[in-house]
Order: structure tokens, then C-alpha cells, then sequence
């Protein structure tokens, strides 16, 4: 470990900014990280003193193929971007985590003391005590330590800023106390763990393996037990692409029932096959019962389980044209996810409230300014309210930008990077 001041040097002479293009794959924000990352150190300098830190970080993700399939145990495609955590940390010997994030007022856990309490549901002390759980359970050590936490990854824009949270708890924990030999895969399960445990939210998978893994992963989660995890390669940059996230300021009061109908419609049509989950069901399956479907349950439960059939093979005929370069194939794959989750799953407004339509109208409003062949728009992530995705050429992101932000105002619209690693060790 080095001290505070030695990594300050390391930083602003210049030596570190390498390191950092590579982490976060955009140069335009540098001087940003830099000043971030020093503002870090001196707020924990500040807190715990001029101690030997390393400093960690986790990335949010991106959703791009695989829209609610996760939950039936189906495939998804998704990404780690470049807005993170960081965290700046010292170990130490008395069994205590005190951790002081952004302004937020410092918590405090005693590695020796993990059960879950119903008081603490839905807190990040919560968050914290799980993933200590989770490893505990797997056999791995755990300690105390100092950290103060920084986090860039936007609260409510589908990028989970929780699991980028569990994510870099996990890898402070595997550096500190297990010589960095838990796997991004365990990481991702002991976070999910947490969040469905002890914070209290039944989550997939999805999101912690995205920010765990790193870069574009592809998740097949038939053993819910054992998912498949295929880190793919592909450098959107390289091939002069932007991710670009919008937030709509869609309302995401009042939506809980709406989320919850989709996993209970698709679990329905699965019963009638005798199956918890629609995992196996084939097209041919459901056409062939359509009529008796549709008299038991609804014509959108049918419509839903379609859209969960056809999207697991976009995302494997996704990832097949990453592997090989295709581009265009991809970005054709992710127009049709997004026409898949507008008109069969259904997720892009609400029936109850059809006067608003942010979404759709983020959606019209891309369709005009985007390349309708090299470029590509859709709902991102749960839907009914929030965010929408767009693949933009380098040399559109200006005009984009601009008319998204004209429709939902000024720093709407956040142009990111995919990122190559998920939770990683910047500076020790």
C-alpha cells in the first residue's frame, strides 16, 4: 500500500493517467477522474488520517439485450459503463468497517456481529452486512477496515448503483483478506445474495454480474445455481460508438405492480406447461395453445411470453455478431429487443396512464436523429418509466444529445464508454 501522498503524486504528475484512459476509456473525462480521485484521498485523509490506503473501484451497467428475461432464467447481454464507485481504504485489526460515503452519515460494522436485523432492511449497512455473510459462507476471511466511497453512477437511471456497491465491497474484501482470489462470478453471487437476503429486494442476477464481470457479458441463467458467464470482447469505442443514457423523468411512483406483473403473466403461461418458469417453452408450444391461453389467461401474458422466446435468441445471435465483428448485426438485434419489449412485453408506458409517454416519445424523438442503420435506441432496463438506451456514432453524440436534452432538460442525457474491467484494485 501506499500512502496518501505518494498515490497524490502518482496522480497529479501524470503517471496515472494511462491507467485511468484505460479504466475509463474517454478521455473528455480525465481531468474530472483526477480531481475526483483526489478529492477522494483527501476526504479520507481527512476522516481517518494519513494512512496507507489502496483505493478500489465498481462500475454501473448497462442493459442491452435481454429485457426481463432474467427472471425466467434466460439469457442477457449487458455491459459495465464508466461511471463507478470508488473507494479509498486502509485496513485494520479491531474487526470494525466504518465507512463514510459522499455526504451520506458513516456506518459502522462489526465483522463478528452479521445476523440480519428487520431495522436495518433496505440500508447500506444492510448491503455491507451481506456481503460479509457471503463470504463468511463460502469459506472466504473477512476484516475490518476504513473507506470512504464515492459514487458517480446515477441513482434511478437503470445503471444499479446498489450491485456497483456490492460489487466493490466484494473486491475490497477478496484484495484485503484473500489475496484477490475470489472470482468476479462469486462476487456477483454473494452481492445478489445480499440484496435478496439481507437489503431486502428480490433482484436477478443480472446486475451484479454486469459490474462484477466487466465489459459486455453475456449471462445464461438456465442453472440459476451455476449461470454461464462469457465476458465478450468486443471494443465499442474502437468501432467510433458511444453509449448513451437518457433519463426521461418518467415518474417510478406507483409502479410496483406494473414490474410485477410481467414475471407473474409469464410464470402463469409457464404453469399451464406444467413449468415454474418459461425456460424450455418453445414458440411452437404457445401457438399451438393460443386459443386455450388466451381464454385462461390474457392476450398480453401471451404476447409477454413470446417476447421472453424470441429475445433469448437475439441475445445469442447478439453476442454471435460481437464475436465476429458484424456491427450492424448487433445494433439490428438490439432495434429489435427494443421493438420486442415495446409492442409484446410491453413495457414502455403503462396502460394505467397513457396521456404520459416519456419513453415513447424519447424512442420518436431517436427514430429522427439516429442512423437507422448504424445506430440504435430502446428501453432500458425495467421500463414503464426511467431511461432509454442508444448506441450513437462519435460524430452524432453532439446532435443527439442536444435533442434529447431539449425534451428533458439540460444533463438528461449521459454519454458514457463501455468499460473493460468490472470491480478492480486502481491504485495499491
Amino acid at each position: 500500500m501506499k500512502t496518501i501522498s505518494g498515490i497524490r503524486k502518482t496522480i497529479e504528475s501524470g503517471r496515472a493517467d494511462e491507467k485511468l484512459l484505460d479504466l475509463y476509456q474517454d478521455a473528455s473525462v480525465l481531468s474530472y477522474q483526477k480531481e475526483r480521485y483526489l478529492k477522494a484521498l483527501d476526504a479520507f485523509a481527512a476522516l481517518y488520517g494519513d494512512e496507507k490506503v489502496s483505493v478500489y473501484s465498481a462500475p454501473g451497467r448497462s442493459e442491452v439485450m435481454g429485457n426481463h428475461t432474467d427472471h425466467q432464467q434466460g439469457e442477457i447481454l449487458a455491459a459495465s459503463v464508466n461511471l463507478d464507485a470508488i473507494a479509498v481504504v486502509h485496513p485494520n485489526e479491531d474487526g470494525i468497517i466504518r465507512l463514510k460515503s459522499d455526504n451520506y452519515p458513516e456506518i459502522k460494522v462489526n465483522v463478528n456481529d452479521i445476523k440480519i436485523k428487520k431495522s436495518e432492511k433496505e440500508t447500506t449497512k444492510a448491503l455491507v452486512k451481506g456481503v460479509l455473510c457471503g463470504f463468511t459462507d463460502r469459506g472466504y476471511r473477512i476484516g475490518g477496515f476504513e473507506a470512504f466511497v464515492t459514487s458517480d453512477v446515477i441513482i434511478g437511471a437503470g445503471l444499479s448503483s446498489s450491485a456497483a456497491f456490492e460489487t466493490l465491497i466484494g473486491t475490497i474484501l477478496s484484495n484485503l483478506y484473500n489475496k484477490g482470489r475470489v472470482s468476479a462470478i462469486e462476487i456477483a453471487l454473494i452481492g445478489q445474495f445480499a440484496e435478496n437476503v439481507y437489503f431486502g429486494k428480490p433482484c436477478g442476477l443480472m446486475d451484479q454480474m454486469a459490474c462484477s464481470v466487466g465489459n459486455l457479458v453475456h449471462v445464461d441463467f438456465a442453472d440459476k445455481n451455476n449461470p454461464k458467464v462469457e465476458k465478450v470482447d468486443f471494443d465499442l469505442s474502437a468501432h467510433g460508438y458511444s453509449l448513451c443514457i437518457t433519463d426521461t423523468k418518467g415518474s417510478h411512483a406507483d409502479l410496483t405492480n406494473e414490474y410485477a406483473a410481467i414475471p407473474k403473466e409469464m410464470k402463469e403461461v409457464a404453469g399451464y406447461f406444467g413449468k415454474d418458469i418459461l425456460l424450455g417453452i418453445t414458440l411452437e408450444d404457445v401457438l399451438e395453445n393460443a386459443e386455450e391461453l388466451r381464454n385462461r389467461f390474457t392476450d398480453r401474458a401471451v404476447l409477454r411470453t413470446i417476447h421472453f422466446i424470441e429475445e433469448n435468441k437475439r441475445v445469442q445471435r447478439g453476442v454471435e455478431a460481437l464475436r465476429k465483428g458484424k456491427t450492424a448485426d448487433f445494433l439490428a438485434g438490439v432495434r429489435a429487443s427494443g421493438n420486442s419489449s415495446f409492442k409484446y412485453l410491453q413495457n414502455v408506458y403503462t396502460s394505467s396512464d397513457v396521456a404520459h409517454q416519456n419513453i415513447s416519445l424519447a424512442l420518436a424523438v431517436s427514430d429522427t436523429v439516429l442512423d437507422a442503420k448504424n445506430e440504435a435506441s430502446r428501453v432500458h432496463g425495467g421500463g414503464f418509466a426511467g431511461t432509454v438506451q442508444a448506441f450513437v456514432k462519435d460524430k452524432n453524440v453532439a446532435k443527439y444529445k442536444t435533442a434529447m436534452e431539449k425534451l428533458f432538460g439540460e444533463g438528461s442525457c449521459h454519454v458514457l464508454k463501455i468499460r473493460k474491467y468490472g470491480g478492480v484494485k486502481v491504485f495499491d
